[in-house]
Order: structure tokens, then sequence, then C-alpha cells
């Protein structure tokens, strides 16, 4: 529907992202909160923070566990009770859709729709969390990178090719060329 671009109709005038980019939003954020919960329990990882104060005092913490713990607290915030059910048996418990379907006493067709529902929401909401969204997990681990948005910008800075060409004089001589006098 998009196009590859991401947005509704293939058309950068239409500011509302496409439901595959939310669903793919929700899918990197699952990824590592999978990797996160598939790691060693016993082996955690303290991250410094400096502060950009003038005592130097940084802080610390546990981005893994903050991020594991933000992903289900705001999921559970955005779902209703049934989105929820089905996203805790088929995200966090790992059910496959046939136990899931059993569980839930839904069918195929209406389970496989609400886990697409599920993306897409939680996409958008990890996306537009305030004041740290989850998405880009990089930016949640590492802090927003001002490097790729000084690069961004001088990406899209046009520069001409050639010199831009004066117009020609009425007359038909060349108008302000170097080495080419004007009548």
């Amino acid at each position: 529907m998009c196009r590859g671009l991401g947005l509704r109709n293939g058309r950068q005038e239409n500011t509302q992202p496409c439901n595959c980019a939310l669903r793919a939003i929700f899918r990197a954020c699952y990824a590592r909160f999978y990797d996160i919960a598939a790691d060693e329990k016993y082996i955690s990882r303290i991250n410094v923070e400096p502060s950009a104060g003038r005592e130097g005092i940084g802080g610390w913490g546990r981005k893994e566990e903050e991020f594991a713990a933000d992903f289900c607290l705001v999921s559970r915030r955005a779902l209703n009770d049934f989105e929820y059910r089905i996203f805790k048996y088929h995200f966090l418990l790992g059910g496959d859709w046939r136990i899931c379907c059993q569980r839930l006493q839904t069918n195929r067709g209406n389970f496989f729709h609400a886990i697409y529902r599920i993306q897409q929401k939680l996409g958008r909401v990890f996306r537009e969390l305030q004041p740290y969204p989850l998405y880009p997990v990089s930016d949640y681990f590492n802090g927003p990178s001002r490097a790729v948005a000084a690069t961004a910008v001088q990406i899209y800075k046009v520069i001409p090719i050639r010199p831009p060409v004066s117009a020609r004089s009425m007359d038909g001589t060349a108008g302000g060329l170097p080495g080419k006098k004007s009548a």
C-alpha cells in the first residue's frame, strides 16, 4: 500500500504512517525485548549516563531491564483487556495461534486480525511515547544521535553540479560571462 515509503498511499504530503511501518516499529521493539528476555538472568549490565550539569554527577541504570519494563507497562496501558490477553498469551508467553485461539475462545481469523491491530496500535504508541519513545531502539539505549541529525541536513542540501549560466542580453551577446565583453 505504501510502496515502501512507510506513508499511506505512497505520498509524502500525507503525514500518517502506513500500517506496515507501524507493525515494523512494533517488531523492532519486540525483537529487542525478546533478546533481553532470552539473555541469562544473572548477567546484568549497569549503564553510566553522563550528566550535562555543572556538578558532573551522572546517573546509572539498567537500561535493558528498564526497556523490558517499559515495553510491558506501556503495552498494558495502551491495550484494552481483550487485546492485552492476546498480547500476553502470544507475545509475552510465546503461545502459538492454536493455543491462543483455544484459550481465548476465538477463531483463527479474528485472532490474526487482532494481532495486526495490536502491532499497529503499539507501534504508534512506541514511536510517539513522550518524553522517551521506545523507538528507535538505539536512541533509547544510547540517547539521540546528533551526528545523524547533522548529516541528514547535509544529505538533502542541493549542491549544483555546474555553476549557473547568466542570461544572454537582448542583442544576443553573452551577458556577464567571464572572458567575454557585453555590448
